[in-house]
């Protein structure tokens, strides 16, 4: 038998889930409590003291209402108008006991009429006698079970007493847990947020094992810079004297020559553009995304660069980093003007989600190998014509970086307007 139907109306959250944990055991165990001991306890002992009371009654009736008879029995009888009689019997709607008294009363005295129950404690019998109708008022004591309310009252203001006081006690051992998925959210958007494990042991252990993780992936990227700075460094200098070297040559033979030097900076540039961490040290601050993009559009198109900015969908100002989001939809518009003859660039901002979304029309990247191509240092020759530039294959894995240290992902798709590459960073808000 599957279950999955119930997931649509499960609770999202770890806390709502903990509450309804505890709270329908709760509910289950006094509404089966007070079911059970209701019907076998106060439905009985009612049903005996309302049979009690109508073998009382039938003798009176009998005896044709005497009063020294019914003062001795405690009973109330006197004389009323047949107009007095009400057609039916009455009783309050949450009066559970009443049910009892006046299905008892009426099938054991067969000359009952009507049955009123106004209050806990007072029953009037409508019954007729010799001499016409007549009233008999007895307390309610004597045909139910006091109180039977009571029982329901205390169970449910302990249960809700009980159930708060667990919650409060289950909430501080889930804010460990909810606190670290926060740390967690935010390492992975590239902010590092003070955490110090707290909670049951299983939930400290997993704290001490983020802590962990979280700093080998920091010395990881900090040793990744410093190589590449140093081998940056390293290159720079023969560099220097290559140029100098061939600045002492004619221009002739120096040209090819210098290309080369100036192809190799290019290269270096780009590794250090890749490696370098400012992604993770800058601080993310409110930006307007439509005016980033219109920036860095207008850039491109004095760098005589064929972009064009089509649509923009929203409007408001977005936690980023401005650096790096210029960055990777720089790194994407360079792509697109590099392998196509033009680009086309959006923006759309919703309450949900903002997507930076760049189109060409260049060859594209066949579907099965979009997945490889945000990998760095690679380069499709059969999709992108490499004559076309001397990227190194870093451009969309610097954008998927950056999307990433944002919460956001780089997808790769066909542009449906210009037949090319259409690649979008999407970020959720």
């Amino acid at each position: 038998m599957s279950f999955r139907w119930l997931k649509h109306y499960m609770p999202r959250g770890l806390y709502g889930r903990a509450l309804l944990i505890l709270v329908l055991p709760v509910v289950t165990l006094q509404l089966v409590v007070s079911i059970v001991f209701i019907q076998r306890h106060f439905e009985g002992v009612s049903l005996q003291m309302s049979t009690a009371v109508a073998r009382e009654l039938n003798l009176i009736l009998d005896a044709g209402g005497e009063r020294p008879l019914s003062q001795a029995l405690s009973f109330d009888v006197r004389q009323v108008a047949s107009t007095e009689v009400p057609p039916a019997s009455q009783r309050r709607w949450y009066d559970f006991s009443g049910i009892v008294v006046i299905r008892t009363l009426t099938e054991k005295v067969p000359r009952i009429r009507a049955v009123d129950l106004p209050t806990d404690r007072l029953v009037t019998v409508y019954a007729d006698g010799p001499e016409g109708p007549v009233a008999i008022d007895f307390s309610r004591l004597r045909a139910s079970a006091e109180n039977p309310h009571q029982l329901l009252v205390n169970m449910v203001i302990f249960g809700v007493l009980m159930t708060v006081i667990a919650y409060l006690y289950l909430r501080n051992q889930l804010r460990p847990i909810t606190r670290l998925a926060e740390v967690s959210q935010a390492f992975g958007r590239g902010r590092a947020m003070p955490y110090q494990p707290a909670g049951a042991v299983e939930v400290r252990a997993a704290g001490h094992a983020f802590l962990d993780m979280r700093a080998r992936i920091e010395r990881q990227i900090e040793q990744r810079t410093m190589m590449l700075s140093g081998v940056s460094h390293d290159l720079r200098t023969p560099l220097t004297r290559m140029k100098l070297g061939l600045s002492m040559l004619d221009e002739k033979d120096a040209a090819p020559l210098e290309r080369d030097v100036q192809d190799m900076e290019r290269l270096v540039d780009a590794f250090l553009d890749f490696a370098r961490d400012d992604v993770g040290k800058t601080s993310a601050e409110p930006v307007d995304p439509v005016a980033l993009v219109g920036q860095l559009v207008e850039d491109a198109r004095r760098g005589g660069k064929d972009v064009t900015l089509t649509e923009v969908e929203g409007s408001g100002e977005v936690a980023l980093r401005p650096m790096a989001i210029k960055r990777a939809v720089e790194n994407l518009i360079n792509n697109a003007v590099r392998y196509g003859s033009r680009a086309e660039v959006s923006v759309a901002l919703t309450g949900k989600s903002l997507r930076f979304r760049v189109e060409d029309d260049g060859p594209g990247i066949p579907a099965d190998r979009r997945e490889h191509a945000i990998k760095p240092f690679v380069r499709l020759d059969p999709a992108r014509n490499q004559d076309r530039g001397s990227g190194v294959g870093l451009g969309l894995a610097i954008a998927a970086d950056v999307a990433r240290s944002h919460g956001g992902i780089l997808r790769l798709g066909e542009s449906a307007k210009l037949g090319g590459l259409r690649a979008d960073i999407v970020i959720a808000r």
